[in-house]
């Protein structure tokens, strides 16, 4: 058994008042108790006293096969196997060294990650949701990823396909993409009504479709297809960004989970054909930091995820800078840090046994040296990494 001491335990959802000593045994949660609980001699002791307990974070949209640099995923045809594999555990690696400990991947190529994921060639990295190829259009964003497909047979098929592989997620492309060039990221790729037919299909099968869609278009039809899940949802139209109130409304009423995707890495350029659709959004990256919020704020569940692995701009391991975004937009840190435990965990389809600090749950923990209530910034100061009850990292 190992006791964990430190000067709060943030629980996935509030700091619990008076906690200071949690309990891991056997890969579980044993105990949250008071600071003053006496821990029995025979149990192996961290003490923290600076230092903040959190579940470990979850990290609700990554590439993994993708690899940070330009054109990562336009490259993923010219790779083996095994290269993909070794990018995978690599990607992985680098999200851990970030303090997340559970990730959801949305596009491979030709289905590597849920391969890998059912090989699991190694232990001691993060838990993997996937969805396997994005489903899009004929010619559409991601189509070289494989998961092209047109008509309503060929979509069913492709929901099928990813019920039989083991898919935890659908994943549609429902418009286009930013860094895909020739494709209309204000424009619809898929229409309302296949929408509703995929929705439909993955529902019978068990299985959650998200959708990805900066267009206002987009996100409307998916909206009124009953998705599960909205990514990126930046509500672009042909010259500016605008956030109708009904749609706003109709997320929070629905419970559709928005991940905006934040987190740049710092000081990364966009290439000009994306610098200038960006131009065109409006105000910049602060004013969507603050939609955002405003989103939250109007009853939108919100979660963290980083598009990691896509882009110079978005690599592994960028969740903790995802966090510090919402807080520099307005939200409360409390709310901002559940988007990257409990709440995203929630929607990763695991949050029976992960994204909270709570007896019985799986023991994802990590430790940050401050406390991020009063310094976010110390959620970049990782200190001890637990992952399933063991001890990966700690600093001395």
């Amino acid at each position: 058994m190992l006791a964990l001491r430190i000067a709060r335990v943030f629980d996935g959802r509030a700091v619990v008042e008076g906690a200071g000593v949690v309990f891991v045994d056997g890969g579980r949660i044993a105990g949250v108790e008071a600071a003053g609980f006496g821990i029995p001699t025979d149990v192996e002791v961290l003490d923290r006293p600076s230092g903040t307990l959190l579940p470990g974070l979850v990290d609700a949209h990554v590439h993994l096969v993708g690899d940070g640099e330009p054109g990562a995923l336009e490259r993923l045809g010219e790779l083996s196997q095994d290269d993909l594999f070794g990018t995978i555990e690599r990607s992985l690696r680098t999200q851990l060294a970030a303090g997340v400990t559970t990730v959801r991947d949305l596009g491979d190529v030709a289905w590597s990650v849920l391969d890998w994921r059912a090989r699991r060639p190694r232990t001691g990295l993060p838990t993997v949701v996937a969805s396997g190829p994005p489903v899009t259009s004929r010619g559409g964003p991601c189509r070289h990823m494989g998961g092209e497909a047109s008509g309503r047979d060929e979509l069913r098929a492709a929901v099928q396909e990813r019920a039989e592989r083991g898919a935890d997620v659908v994943k549609i492309m429902a418009g286009g993409g930013m860094p895909t060039p020739g494709s209309s990221v204000d424009q619809g790729q898929l229409t309302a009504e296949e929408l509703a037919l995929v929705v439909r299909q993955a529902h019978a099968a068990g299985l959650p479709v998200t959708a990805h869609a900066h267009a206002l278009v987009s996100i409307r039809d998916a909206i009124a297809a009953g998705v599960d899940g909205i990514e990126h949802c930046t509500f672009l139209t042909a010259d500016s960004a605008h956030v109708p109130e009904e749609a706003i409304a109709a997320l929070a009423a629905q419970g559709i989970v928005v991940c905006p995707t934040l987190g740049r890495g710092p000081g990364a350029v966009p290439p000009p054909h994306l610098m200038e659709r960006m131009r065109k959004a409006g105000p910049g990256y602060d004013a969507l930091r603050r939609r955002i919020v405003r989103a939250h704020l109007a009853g939108v569940t919100i979660v963290s995820g980083t598009d990691g692995g896509i882009s110079p701009g978005t690599p592994h391991g960028s969740l903790p800078r995802a966090v510090m975004d919402l807080v520099s937009g307005g939200m409360a840190a409390a709310d901002a840090l559940a988007t990257a435990t409990s709440v995203a965990a929630r929607a990763c389809g695991l949050g029976d046994r992960k994204g909270r600090v709570r007896t019985g749950y799986d023991a994802d923990l990590v430790v940050v040296d401050g406390d991020p209530f009063t310094d976010m910034a110390a959620l970049t100061r990782l200190d001890v990494t637990v992952l399933g009850g063991q001890v990966l990292s700690c600093r001395s």
